[in-house]
Order: C-alpha cells, then sequence, then structure tokens
C-alpha cells in the first residue's frame, strides 16, 4: 500500500498505516472483526454509539451536535477530547509532530497563522511561544474546549503573546482580514467534518491567506467508498477534496512527508495562485 499524489495515484511512499486507506469502517464486517479483535473496546464503543444517538436526536445540525460532543469529552479529560488521546503524554507528543513539521516547512516567528479547531491548544502552545506577540489566531466551535485553551495559556505562561482565541459557529472567516495569514493550519478538523462544512471552508479560506501562503489540513482518507461512522468520523477520497479545492480556486498538494510520520489520517495542502510580486510564504511547494 502506498501514498497517492492529488489525483489519488500511487507516490510511491508508504502511508503511517498501510490497511487504513482501504476499511470501510461502517461496513458490518468491519465493525465485526473489529470487536472480535478488540472485544475490551466494545463497551465504550457501544455507549459512544448510544451517544451519537442521543444527540443526533436532540441536535440537528452539525454545529450543534459537535459542541455537544466537545462538551462531554472534555469534562471527561480535556486532553482525551482533542483527537481521542487518553494521555497528556500523547497530547503533547501529536502537538509537538505537528509543530515540528511546520517548522521544518518553513514556519518563522514574523508569520501569522490561523489554526482552525486549535481545541485546547495542544499544538497551538507550541506556534505561540514560536511566533512574535499577536501573531497567532486560534478558533474552535466548541464554547467547553476554548475554556481550556485559555487555562493552557496559563500553565505554559503564554499569556504575554497575546494569542487571539475566537469562538465560531461556521468557517466563513468574515470577522478576519483579507490576505492576512500566511499558514493556515486544520489538524484532526475535516476528519469530523461532514462535506458541507469542508466546502464551507474551502470557499473562504482563500480570501483569508496572505499572497504566497499555504492551508494544511489533515483529513481521514479512504481509497474505496466515502463513508462515515457514527457523525462524528468522516473519510473521504484525496480526488474528492482536491477537486472541491479546485472549484474555488486553489491549488492542492498530497503531502508525501507527512505520510512518513506516526498519524492515522494524511494531510493535503493549499494554495492560491502566486501573482507577479507576491511575496514567498513559508513552503509552498517547496520540500523540506
Amino acid at each position: 500500500m502506498t501514498a497517492t499524489d492529488p489525483a489519488g495515484r500511487p507516490s510511491g511512499k508508504p502511508t503511517a498505516d498501510p490497511a487504513d486507506a482501504s476499511r470501510n469502517r461502517r461496513s458490518l464486517t468491519h465493525r465485526v472483526r473489529y470487536a472480535l479483535r478488540h472485544p475490551k473496546r466494545v463497551p465504550a464503543h457501544a455507549r459512544r454509539v448510544a451517544r451519537d444517538t442521543w444527540l443526533r436526536l436532540k441536535h440537528r445540525d452539525h454545529i450543534a451536535y459537535y459542541r455537544a460532543v466537545m462538551a462531554a469529552d472534555t469534562a471527561r479529560s480535556p486532553e482525551a477530547a482533542v483527537g481521542h488521546n487518553p494521555s497528556v503524554e500523547k497530547w503533547e507528543r501529536v502537538g509537538r509532530m505537528q509543530f515540528d513539521y511546520l517548522l521544518r516547512h518553513g514556519l518563522e516567528p514574523r508569520h501569522r497563522m490561523l489554526e482552525i479547531g486549535c481545541g485546547n491548544l495542544r499544538a497551538g502552545r507550541l506556534f505561540i511561544d514560536h511566533l512574535d506577540a499577536g501573531n497567532y489566531y486560534g478558533i474552535d466551535i466548541s464554547p467547553a474546549i476554548l475554556l481550556e485553551a485559555q487555562r493552557t495559556l496559563v500553565r505554559q505562561g503564554l499569556q504575554a503573546k497575546l494569542p487571539h482565541l475566537t469562538l465560531v459557529a461556521d468557517l466563513t472567516f468574515e470577522f478576519l482580514p483579507e490576505a492576512h495569514f500566511d499558514v493556515v493550519h486544520a489538524h484532526s478538523v475535516f476528519s469530523h467534518s461532514p462535506a458541507h462544512v469542508i466546502e464551507q471552508c474551502f470557499a473562504h479560506v482563500g480570501r483569508v491567506l496572505a499572497p504566497g501562503g499555504f492551508f494544511d489540513f489533515t483529513y481521514g482518507r479512504t481509497e474505496g467508498e466515502e463513508h462515515q461512522v457514527l457523525h462524528e468520523d468522516f473519510y473521504y477520497r484525496t480526488d474528492t477534496l482536491v477537486e472541491l479545492a479546485a472549484r474555488y480556486g486553489l491549488t492542492a498538494r498530497f503531502m508525501d512527508d507527512w505520510e512518513e510520520l506516526p498519524h492515522r489520517q494524511s494531510k493535503i495542502r493549499l494554495s492560491r495562485p502566486q501573482g507577479t510580486g507576491d511575496r514567498p510564504g513559508p513552503d509552498v511547494g517547496g520540500t523540506p
């Protein structure tokens, strides 16, 4: 099993988990096999199914639904609420992996960064510390997790960096200035987003990207049928997202070097076509 290029063709590099890309996690066959392999996880999954059923009946739109999911997860454990990691150590390790990756791709203190789905600053705490004061903007749909983000700032002693943390109800970015951000980043956001939320983001993110800037996002990748598990986890084909981005004038690049890291999601980088005289961004199209 190999990674694919933006058109979905093999690129020659291994994925982080070779079996993941071909699975349909919604199928009965997969669920039975998973239960037989991991019988101790069945009760937790059953509780998740029950919660999903109740919340979908109570909240008809995705934003309200996922806010309720995050409120429940955050009350149990702020670290587990971000990425379903049960330990602080895993929370810190995944945040460091995101930070180190963008650092290798040219993220400098002078750059202005927007993090979509900043959560409780798993990676944001490192970005805030690295960037010049006022250059980090974090947005999230969950009030509960943004309160935890404030607590992370205090624990890390980052108040003087003056990060911006904002609650949002959509991904139109209407309150943000045009052509402002050198880097837009969304880790483990689209893996929990239905297609219309992703399309809304693609339709508007180009407006806030600075010339030469880029938008990195991870997603649950499938090479088979696109599907979702409950209303929380979504799996998309690479070419679906590439074609959707092109509809809004964005160029896509499948990030092969991300596939070499220990993470189950894949990554795509979007950018706007550069015009004459545009200042260079951190690393659009380059290989570190």
